[in-house]
């Protein structure tokens, strides 16, 4: 008896798996096949959305209004400024949010739903331009598109071929191929998407500036053009980051004083005792500004293989030093 339990408890998880393979084996398929279908109507889809003046506002009911919800929420974070427009609640009132410059885009799987339907005339009547998501292109939404993208699927993952499921995935799919491309057509930075997500880590650390993490005041390594080559070595290791900053009689860049140049006057024999540091300096070093966001740092670093960087600010004054491992502290690598 417990052995014929087990046995069935076995075959029941092994469909279960057999099936779940299937929905995702279906689905994977709904989204391939939009890339075949992928033409000059999602070009039209992109060059009116990116040549109209107000937002995009999308709406869907049912599960199409989730999908129009997430669709409208990628949009708005990379950097095409959207929102969701619930069809029924637009019906009483919140239609008055569609302008005329706006574009206004309709997900329904059959292209008849009577909400959407409803507000169409209206919206139109406005003066939006309508972007139309269907399976059906000879819906009546689809008929009523300025543009329309074709997501016919093949078939539900339902076993009952009801429930929206694959037909859902290709809606998703498609609106997140409209937000993508717009984001690279707007020149869409990783700076940019930091902006609009202040709350997470990564964000975070992209928002942070050269003026937050530079060593200045006392903490900041410098000596006069002037100074004897002694007295650069004692700032440069009371500093404790491999350099000295050289600032000139305006208090602007000089040079810079790193381990590496003293490496270079050791073997060139350097008189220590007469020396001054401008006689052993690197003159016109990588600067950067403090108000430069900390990853250019970064970029800048890489770029010319430099492990410290000076930093001025506006007038070209000296304010400031960093180097690679503050800017690992700070997180930023």
């Amino acid at each position: 008896m417990i052995k014929a339990a087990r046995l069935a408890q076995k075959k029941s998880q092994l469909n279960a798996l057999e099936l779940a393979r299937r929905v995702l084996a279906i689905e994977a398929d709904a989204v391939r096949a939009l890339i075949e279908r992928l033409d000059e109507r999602f070009l039209a889809a992109l060059e009116l959305i990116a040549s109209r003046s107000g937002r995009v506002v999308v709406s869907g009911i049912g599960k199409s209004g989730h999908i129009a919800r997430k669709i409208a929420s990628t949009l708005a974070s990379t950097g095409t400024p959207a929102y969701f427009v619930h069809p029924a609640e637009a019906s009483h009132g919140d239609l008055g949010m569609v302008d005329s410059g706006d574009v206004f885009i309709a997900i329904s799987y059959s292209g008849g739903s009577e909400e959407l339907l409803d507000i169409v005339p209206l919206v139109k009547r406005r003066g939006a331009k309508l972007i139309a998501i269907t399976g059906n292109e000879n819906s009546a939404l689809a008929r009523d598109a300025d543009v329309h993208l074709d997501a016919a699927v093949a078939q539900e993952a339902c076993p009952l071929n009801l429930a929206p499921t694959a037909s859902t995935t290709a809606a998703l799919a498609l609106g997140d191929a409209l937000a993508v491309a717009l984001l690279d057509a707007r020149g869409f930075t990783k700076d940019d998407f930091a902006r609009s997500h202040p709350r997470g880590r990564l964000p975070r650390q992209a928002l942070l500036h050269v003026s937050d993490v530079m060593r200045k005041g006392e903490r900041l390594p410098v000596v006069p053009a002037t100074a004897p080559l002694r007295e650069a070595l004692r700032e440069m290791t009371r500093g404790g980051i491999g350099m000295t900053a050289v600032r000139d009689a305006a208090g602007r860049v000089g040079g810079i004083f790193t381990d590496g140049d003293l490496r270079r006057a050791l073997e060139k024999g350097a008189d220590f005792a007469a020396a001054r540091v401008a006689d052993v300096m690197t003159t016109g070093p990588r600067v950067i500004r403090a108000d430069a966001l900390a990853v250019e740092a970064v970029q800048l670093m890489e770029a010319h293989k430099v492990n410290q960087l000076l930093v001025v600010d506006a007038g070209g004054e000296l304010v400031g030093a960093l180097n690679m491992h503050d800017l690992f502290r700070a997180k930023v690598i």
